[in-house]
């Protein structure tokens, strides 16, 4: 399609081009004929082929088809994303353990009380910006510093991703024209809240000292503390996610390829060079070609899985499966790193006309005031096994209100193994999860924060006793986090960036000796940001495509 058939069909204003809203059926029977059309025409090779459909790997297909002289490939293991549990907000739980979740399991853990802990990602057009519960936020000052002095790369500190963000962004909050963007991609906004008071973790948290926010990204993520209603990606009651933002709106062009079912198993190099990857696609494998680059953007446990098959990692580890060994990175599939959160603390309403609001809010904290910076984050849910347990003491919806305790700045490490050289082989997840005994500390500071909280002036109408974890010694309380700690879902970190002899890409996300094969999504990430890892693997997909664009001159 032309650009001035293009532009007639979505109107001049870039932002609706970008966010795909205004945009219709005839629109939208474009995109299906245009790209059945260029499925059943697959070329063998494209001048980039990028590797999953998430939150990073959206961004860069997008930014590189911009220039319609660039064919790109985009490979999606999943399916399509047109369901209802994806669009409507309330039911995102419906697609934990769907067929839209790649339903990892990680080892049993004998600091979880030998439990193993579920590890969703998202296999579906759009990753886990499908499925996950829409948060939106920034990282920390102290994490993009921390960023750019691994990677020896100004491109990567704090000031720098302001810039990216104002890019990506289409805020609709507050006027902060230092921190958020207008006209973006990305649609955000505070979320909706059916009550005229402030969440109660807002009023609780201010009422026992603690900063309130506009917003919980900006000003607040430069801050040692505060609290604020959460920022989320939807509009409209509709999810936005990363892929519907960037890449559905240029999905009617003809040098853009969106394959769904399509699971890539390896990496084609010769010699040095990446040349193209081999995909099962509707029970066929399938070779296509990269004359520019290869782009692995498949999550923190898929990667390095990706590489490891495809000869890159460990030496020692790959000859155990009998796999050539083409690049040592011993750091391929290391440092694995997550967040966790216990749900949840809970406690009994007081019987009155007005009960707790139940709006979105979040709050970060420091479980030690020497800390550069949180590693504490509080947010007001009542998700997770809440409300069947409730159900189970008897407890009716509205009778009772949770806090759910987490730890965002973790110590443990855990490590991502192969268990066969098959594809079809699973992957062993370690995840370690409070492995290390400053998480226990740091999850013990951050339930007895919620109770502070609660015990607070303001919260004091509403609360009659609490639920859980009830009176305990430290030691159950110890106990009562091995057995609640679930994770966030945020693994990050098991391809790093860096210089040392664990860094497995360098600051421009180009894997150590391997030529024209670059990794943009939460593998990369030294450590894990502060909060929900969505909004950074934007920024990761934002710098990947920034570093491609100026190498290629596209």
């Amino acid at each position: 399609m032309t650009k001035t058939i293009y532009r007639a069909i979505h109107g001049s204003n870039e932002n609706q081009e970008a966010s795909g809203r205004g945009v219709g059926s005839e629109f939208d029977l474009q995109v299906s004929l245009n790209q059945a059309c260029l499925s059943a025409h697959l070329k063998a090779d494209y001048d980039f082929i990028v590797c999953g459909s998430g939150s990073s790997g959206s961004v860069v297909a997008r930014r590189l088809a911009e220039n319609p002289d660039v064919n790109v490939l985009l490979l999606e293991a999943g399916g399509d994303d047109a369901v209802p549990s994806i669009a409507d907000p309330a039911l995102w739980v419906q697609n934990i353990g769907s067929e839209r979740d790649w339903g990892f399991q990680s080892e049993p853990n004998p600091h979880l009380k030998g439990r193993a802990l579920s590890l969703s990602m998202g296999k579906v057009l759009g990753g886990g910006s499908s499925i996950n519960v829409m948060m939106w936020s920034h990282g920390h000052k102290a994490d993009w510093e921390y960023f750019a002095s691994e990677a020896g790369d100004p491109g990567w500190n704090y000031e720098s991703v302001k810039r990216l963000y104002r890019r990506i962004e289409d805020w609709h909050g507050p006027e902060d024209a230092e921190y958020r963007g207008t006209g973006g991609p990305v649609f955000v906004q505070p979320a909706p809240n059916s009550n005229a008071t402030q969440p109660v973790l807002v009023e609780g948290a201010a009422s026992v000292g603690f900063p309130i926010f506009e917003s919980s990204n900006g000003r607040m993520m430069e801050a040692e503390a505060g609290v604020s209603t959460t920022d989320v990606i939807i509009r409209d009651g509709k999810r936005q996610s990363v892929f519907r933002s960037y890449v559905y709106p240029y999905m009617d062009r003809p040098n853009l390829t969106v394959l769904t079912k399509a699971c890539v198993v390896r990496v084609t190099i010769v010699g040095n060079r990446a040349t193209g990857v081999e995909v099962l696609h509707n029970g066929m494998r399938r070779l296509f070609g990269a004359s520019r680059e290869i782009i692995l953007s498949l999550g923190a446990i898929n990667t390095p899985k990706l590489l490891m098959q495809s000869g890159i990692g460990d030496e020692a580890e790959l000859k155990q499966f009998g796999i050539p060994i083409v690049q040592h990175l011993s750091g391929v599939g290391k440092n694995f790193q997550d967040h966790f959160l216990i749900f949840g603390c809970i406690w009994e309403y007081r019987r009155q006309e007005t009960l707790p609001n139940a709006a979105r809010a979040v709050l970060f904290s420091k479980s030690d005031p020497h800390m550069a910076a949180p590693d504490l984050q509080i947010i007001q849910s009542n998700g997770g096994g809440i409300k069947a347990e409730m159900s189970r003491r008897g407890l009716s919806d509205d009778s009772w209100w949770s806090l759910a305790p987490g730890v965002v700045r973790t110590h443990s490490r855990g490590e991502i193994h192969l268990t066969g050289p098959s594809p079809l082989d699973p992957v062993r997840i370690e995840s370690n999860a409070l492995s290390h005994v400053d998480d226990l500390k740091a999850a013990v500071a951050s339930v007895e924060l919620c109770r502070e909280i609660a015990n607070s002036a303001a919260l004091r109408p509403f609360v009659k006793r609490e639920l859980v974890p009830g009176p305990t010694t430290l030691d159950q309380l110890k106990d009562f986090i091995r057995e609640g700690a679930v994770t966030y879902w945020h693994q990050t970190c098991t391809a790093k960036m860096g210089r040392d002899d664990m860094s497995v890409v360098d600051g421009n996300l180009k894997v150590y000796g391997v030529e024209n094969l670059r990794i943009a999504d939460g593998s990369i990430m030294p450590r894990v940001t502060t909060g929900n890892t969505m909004g950074p693997c934007v920024v990761i997909g934002e710098r990947a495509a920034e570093v491609l664009r100026r190498e290629h001159n596209c």
